[in-house]
This record gives C-alpha cells, structure tokens and sequence, in this order.
C-alpha cells in the first residue's frame, strides 16, 4: 500500500508539472551570422570624418530618424526615402552593422508599447533587407515609451517620439 501511494503522488507531481512546462516560440531568432574583420577605416581627405564611420553614416544619409503616425508601423514615403538613403550607405560598406532602435510616446501601456516599438524596428529591418541590406546585419530592439526624445505631453512632441532611429555599430 505504501508502495502505491508514493507512485500516485509521483504521478500527479509529473501531470501538474508538465502544464507548467515553457513552451516553445513559434519563430526562433535567427543565429549569429558568420563574421568577418572589417579593416580599420582611415579618415576621408580634409574631413576628419572614417568612412564607414557612424559619424560618416548620419553625414552621408538623409537621416537616422523615421516617424510613425499614432499607433502605426507602416513605412510611409517620407520614411522610404530616409531607408533608401540609409540602404544606399549600408551597400557601400557591407561590413558595418546596425541597430534599429523602436520607440513611442508615453501613451499606452509599458507592454503594448514595447510591442509597438518592436513592430516599428521589425518594419524599418523589412524594408532595408527588401533594399537589399542582409538581416544578418541588422538587429532591433525596442525600447517603447522609455526613451523619449522630446519631454511634454503634447501632439509635437508624441510625433517626435514615434521612431525608429538607425545606430551604426562601430
């Protein structure tokens, strides 16, 4: 009788411990891709300025900055052409990486917000791969309401914290 009775407690411990199981995502992120040194870029002539540099990057494009319409992640055409420009850099220098960074105003929750900003740098990463940028040398992050660029509550400046802003990785 002892016998059965720590197998039927050992039994239920197993059931109401397989519910609590993680489950798996449905799409895992894709692995590290294969790197390669970069040479050590030397400065332009009379600039100052390292190709390839980040400082090169935000001199060379239209801008590192895209907007969002409220609760938006769609890229409209002001936002195409700052990509295009940022593609056009990327393809001279197929070695440097990136992050695109999503943000938001301070409306909504911590967690819808963090979603948002996430779609947002998903959507930029979509447009530059469709342009030709490898994903492998893009990475996002979001950071949601939590880094504003412009302090109010305002609509001027909840437009300006609908972004997603692009970091070159040096």
């Amino acid at each position: 009788m002892n016998k059965l009775t720590i197998a039927m407690v050992a039994g239920v411990a197993l059931v109401a411990t397989a519910g609590c199981a993680k489950k798996r995502p449905e799409q895992l992120p894709p692995g590290p891709g294969p790197t390669t040194p970069t040479p050590a870029p030397t400065p332009g002539p009379g600039t100052g300025v390292v190709p390839g540099s980040a400082a090169d990057f935000k001199r060379s494009v239209v801008s590192d900055t895209i907007h969002f319409a409220l609760d938006q992640y769609d890229i409209d055409p002001e936002a195409r052409a700052v990509l295009d420009s940022q593609a056009r850099w990327l393809a001279q220098y197929p070695n440097v990486r990136i992050t695109l960074e999503g943000h938001c105003d301070e409306r909504g929750t911590r967690e819808y917000n963090l979603a948002l900003g996430d779609r947002r740098a998903n959507a930029a990463k979509n447009y530059l791969a469709a342009r030709g940028v490898s994903p492998s040398r893009i990475t996002t992050i979001s950071y949601g309401k939590e880094r504003p660029i412009a302090l109010g509550s305002n609509e001027a400046a909840w437009a300006q914290n609908r972004r997603a802003v692009t970091i070159v990785l040096n």
